[in-house]
């Protein structure tokens, strides 16, 4: 039976007259990759902002590992990871300089090459975080959400803006993760992407969640509806082709 770290229950948000997340319920399962999917603005950013003890609700219950948002957000901030933007970090700093700041506020003893070669950044140990490039700049922000060991870890959009060897080598990092036993919490607006890492998936807009379920499910229940692609699908698309034809090693500006 799938166990829930994470439960919500009739979790609503409101500025004012406008409700943001409107009512809404699911489960997030110990050990998954579970993906948060919607239009901008469709409410995915607040919902998990508010999972993620950096927003407040209008009502509703969260419970994290058994932890009450409440009454216990103190507690769940010290299970959780959570991906920081690039304003998030001194750009002046090495990253060895970084990890000890961050394993610093933390409080937590961390092997900074260790976790560099998590990320597979050991070799930029010593540069500084303005001198990566972008795909380097987003597996040294997930490599940050790991440094207080979480149980949980939340990822927003981690691959925008990567070229498809950077976009690829996240994905293996994200399911090495997932595999040691962290349970991935990710938005995306690729749904390829999503696709291939997603356990299960939410889809919400207007701050309501439309339906949810492993995306395999709900791709042969379009279908049985008799949907049909104007084109044949092919067994593998352009990225594909691009990948094969370049390699898969990540290329560093």
């Amino acid at each position: 039976m799938n166990t829930p770290i994470i439960s919500v229950k009739n979790l609503t948000k409101k500025y004012g007259d406008f409700v943001a997340v409107s009512n809404i319920s699911f489960d997030v399962y110990e050990g998954e990759i579970f993906g948060l999917l919607g239009p901008n603005g469709a409410g995915k950013s607040t919902t998990l902002e508010i999972i993620e003890t950096l927003r407040t609700k209008t009502s509703g219950t969260v419970t994290v590992n058994g932890l009450d948002l409440d009454s216990q957000a103190n507690e769940i901030k010290k299970i959780i990871g959570v991906q920081l933007q690039s304003s998030g970090f001194y750009p002046g700093l090495n990253l060895i300089e970084l990890i000890n700041l961050f394993s610093g506020l933390y409080n937590e003893e961390v092997d900074a090459l260790e976790l560099l070669e998590r990320v597979n950044l050991k070799d930029k140990a010593k540069a500084k975080y303005k001198e990566l490039s972008g795909g380097q700049k987003q597996r040294f922000s997930i490599a940050t959400t790991l440094i207080n060991k979480p149980k949980i870890i939340f990822l927003d959009e981690p691959t925008t803006g990567l070229d498809p060897q950077a976009r690829r080598n996240l994905w293996d990092l994200i399911q090495h993760i997932r595999n040691l036993g962290t349970t991935v919490i990710i938005t995306t607006h690729y749904m390829d992407e999503a696709e291939l890492l997603c356990d299960r998936v939410a889809i919400i807009d207007h701050g309501k969640i439309i339906t949810i379920d492993a995306p395999d499910t709900l791709i042969d229940n379009l279908v049985s509806s008799g949907f049909e692609k104007p084109k044949i699908v092919k067994n593998a698309n352009l990225e594909d082709v691009f990948i094969n034809l370049t390699g898969h090693a990540i290329r560093e500006e």
